[in-house]
C-alpha cells in the first residue's frame, strides 16, 4: 500500500522550514517587484502555510494540555 501524496507531505512538514517560506513570500511582496497576479497567488500560498502552522501549534498545544493533565492526575493520586 502506498502512502499518498498529501500524507507524505505532510511527514515531512516541517514548521520551521514553512515559517521561513512564509518569510520568504512576505519579503517578496514587500519588494514591489511581483506582478499584481503573482501577489495574489504569493499571498494565497501564504494563507495557506500559516493555516498548516496554526494547525500545527493547536494539535501540539493539545498535546501538551494533555501530557500536563496527565501529570496532574498522578501526582494526585499519591
Amino acid at each position: 500500500m502506498t502512502d499518498s501524496p498529501r500524507a507524505k507531505k505532510k511527514a515531512n512538514w516541517n514548521y520551521e522550514a514553512t515559517v521561513a517560506k512564509v518569510e520568504k513570500i512576505i519579503n517578496q511582496l514587500e519588494s514591489g517587484e511581483l506582478e499584481l497576479a503573482e501577489v495574489f497567488t504569493e499571498f494565497t500560498t501564504a494563507v495557506e502555510y500559516l493555516r498548516e502552522c496554526e494547525a500545527f501549534l493547536n494539535q501540539k498545544q493539545q498535546q501538551m494540555t494533555l501530557l500536563v493533565e496527565t501529570l496532574t492526575e498522578q501526582t494526585d493520586s499519591f
